[in-house]
């Protein structure tokens, strides 16, 4: 069994395999296929497209830090993950 990390996504604990990336984990945490990571200007709600960090649309907050693409961005024990949903 893979070592297990323990992570915040929206106010929820979330437990991971090492290695997984931060997209993951949210998709983990929501528990369905609609996963939203931010919204546009506009407020339409927006999520990971690419999965290789071209398209910009998986960005969230990491550890206080705006912008952190959620599909390039490994998991690490403890971190703290805010998409739109914890927003609205």
């Amino acid at each position: 069994m893979a070592d297990l990390l323990t992570l915040d996504v929206d106010g929820r604990s979330v437990r991971v395999a090492h290695g997984s990336s931060v997209i993951a984990a949210i998709a983990q945490a929501s528990g369905t296929a609609d996963i939203v990571t931010r919204e546009s200007v506009s407020g339409a709600p927006r999520g990971p497209l690419c999965g290789m960090g071209v398209c910009q649309e998986c960005r969230v907050t990491i550890d206080g830090v705006r912008h952190r693409l959620a599909c390039q961005t490994l998991c690490a024990e403890g971190m703290n993950i805010r998409t739109a949903r914890s927003e609205s």
